[in-house]
């Protein structure tokens, strides 16, 4: 059976020593009085409820699945499933970062997201139920009536009603404008709505009184494509004036999906059939309140994993160090035994150390997210929102799909670890693969986040925000260029920061020639950012190391951050320059193969 120990020492290391998170809170009048030892003891007692609560239910959950009444429509999620749920609401963990003014705590974001990694590493499938529901909240808080926000938020912020997100239909999932489902306007104000939706994660469930879903449909005189979407809250169950639950609304599950991985998350086919509805936000302007729980979505996703890159590591590194196979190359290790632990093989450390820098690199990113995210809502200053929102819009799709692309290389290495064990149900490894395949596809598969990087938050304003990071890059070099301890960490950052500058043009000048062109280099260019992303980090924690070490602590930690951070950039950094090749060489070889595909 596998095992986890949420990783506290390295979430600290990141927030209060790489990215000084407090300080930031003083200038928040909101967080002002948030300090480090409310943080720390917050997370602490968050590792214990996902490593003793939803971690053993992680290997049953996926044994047992959901299942579905046929007649009556309801889901019964796993055994234990229900009873973790109704301790996470009694604990106040659903309310953790959530408003005040809706009975929320108001803790920053990223304790919620620290929170959030240590429940994927858990059990991402059990996770899925809540975490869909912080989307659902974000977007009602931002484009929800008072009246809405009233009868809602105050049940979704207590997790004692769940939220969804309903766009997908058979025929349409990315391209959203091609969706068929209609509301038609009533005379009360409401509407009634009539369609299918597929592929809803947490679409039905045994755990909560009620579920609000977010659904995109079509008003009967809406223009054609995604400029006719518009978005309605359509709840489970209607909720009268006094917020008691009214009559069973029409939206129903009309059945499961049989999945690869996520096996204890309902991903539920909904129809609606004459489901009442109300209007979010304004006719046919849909995507602007759906947006909102898309990017909540993309940066949880990536979450999810960064947990699975992270459990997976755990237990590789367990099983490394107690297997023996063969003799170290380079001599006999364990003497008493009668082969080495495979951890003495340069290819396993190999597969282990890409886990682990993929994890902490990760880790550091979606702080910084997180804070980023804090800053263009509290931060008193309009500059610094501004800002902190443009450079959160170009690093949301390298969050989503650079994360996940590591998270599945990650859990295969970890599996392969373990052998031909790896492959057997019992050890837990093959789970965590089968569950982080399906993060590289929704919430807008990863070559969907590529186009949306280069073509939208790159080429779109030719350049800028790019260049607001390739700042702080720039900053760091300055900082440190000197510094021969950090020259095997600075030189590759400065490097690769001259050459996106060029190599940006190049792609851009030849898209504009030829679509196609973006199209053929749009995944290897997000994983070119990903990198100058991660090594920008590794940078800035190599450095905080090497200071530690120098003033003479030998709190291992350290140390171990430093040779990892080596092997980052000796190991899987180098990508970049194979990855900038390839997005060169153009779209001909692709789109000129008509014979191929005859």
């Amino acid at each position: 059976m596998p095992s986890y120990t949420p990783p506290l020492r390295d979430m600290q290391f990141v927030m209060h020593e790489v990215l000084n998170v407090v300080d930031d809170f003083k200038q928040m009048p909101q967080h002002a009085d948030i300090d480090a030892e409310t943080i720390n003891a917050v997370l602490e007692e968050g590792g214990k409820f996902a490593a003793e609560v939803i971690f053993p239910l992680n290997v049953s959950g996926d044994t047992e699945g959901c299942s579905i009444d046929q007649n009556s429509h309801a889901v019964t999620t796993p055994k234990g499933f229900k009873e973790a749920y109704a301790q996470y609401i009694e604990a106040g963990w659903a309310a953790l970062a959530c408003e005040t003014e809706f009975g929320g705590q108001g803790l920053p974001l990223v304790v919620n997201q620290c929170f959030y990694e240590m429940l994927n590493s858990a059990n991402q499938a059990w996770t899925m139920y809540p975490g869909l529901t912080h989307g659902a909240y974000a977007s009602l808080i931002t484009h929800g009536t008072d009246e809405q926000k009233q009868t809602y938020l105050h049940k979704m912020t207590s997790g004692e009603w769940t939220g969804t997100m309903c766009l997908t239909e058979a025929h349409c999932g990315t391209d959203l404008g091609l969706m068929r489902t209609k509301a038609e306007p009533q005379a009360d104000g409401t509407f009634k709505l009539t369609g299918n939706k597929i592929f809803i994660s947490a679409g039905e469930q045994d755990m909560t009184a009620n579920i609000i879903h977010l659904v995109l449909a079509r008003l009967p005189d809406a223009p054609p494509g995604i400029k006719g979407v518009s978005l309605f809250i359509v709840p489970k169950f209607l909720v009268n004036k006094d917020g008691s639950l009214g009559a069973r609304n029409g939206i129903y599950c009309g059945g499961l999906e049989h999945k690869m991985g996520i096996h204890g998350n309902a991903t539920a086919q909904i129809v609606l059939d004459g489901a009442v509805g109300t209007l979010v936000g304004h006719p046919n302007k849909g995507m602007n309140g759906m947006f909102v729980m898309m990017n909540a979505a993309r940066l949880g996703v990536g979450n999810q994993s960064l947990g699975l890159t992270e459990v997976a590591y755990q237990n590789a590194l367990i099983y490394a160090k107690d297997r023996i196979q063969m003799r170290s190359l380079t001599g006999t290790k364990a003497k008493d035994q009668a082969a080495d632990p495979i951890i003495v093989h340069p290819d396993v450390r190999k597969m282990l150390l890409t886990a682990k820098a993929y994890a902490e690199g990760g880790r550091a990113l979606m702080c910084f997210s997180s804070m980023l995210l804090e800053k263009e809502h509290r931060h008193p200053d309009e500059k610094v929102r501004k800002e902190s929102g443009e450079l959160l819009a170009m690093l949301t799709p390298i969050v989503k799909a650079f994360l996940t692309d590591n998270g599945f290389t990650a859990t295969s290495a970890c599996l392969q670890v373990f052998g031909g064990h790896g492959y057997i149900k019992e050890w837990g490894m093959e789970q965590f693969v089968r569950d982080a395949r399906i993060n590289m596809i929704y919430e807008g598969t990863n070559t969907v986040q590529s186009l949306d990087l280069l073509g939208r938050k790159i080429l779109g304003n030719n350049g800028a925000t790019l260049r607001k990071f390739g700042k702080l890059v720039a900053k760091l070099v300055e900082e440190e260029g000197v510094n021969e301890k950090m020259a095997e960490f600075i030189a590759p950052i400065a490097v690769l920061g001259e050459q996106m500058t060029k190599f940006t043009t190049e792609i851009g000048f030849k898209g504009f020639q030829n679509p196609d062109e973006v199209g053929a280099a749009a995944v290897d260019y997000l994983r070119v950012a990903g990198h100058l992303v991660f090594g920008y980090f590794w940078a800035r924690m190599a450095q905080v190391a090497l200071r530690q070490i120098a003033a003479g602590n030998t709190d291992t930690f350290y140390l171990a951050k430093l040779q990892t951070a080596r092997f980052y950039f000796a190991k899987l950094f180098p990508e970049t320059a194979t990855l900038m090749r390839t997005a060169r060489s153009g779209s001909k070889v692709l789109m000129d193969t008509e014979a191929v595909f005859a």
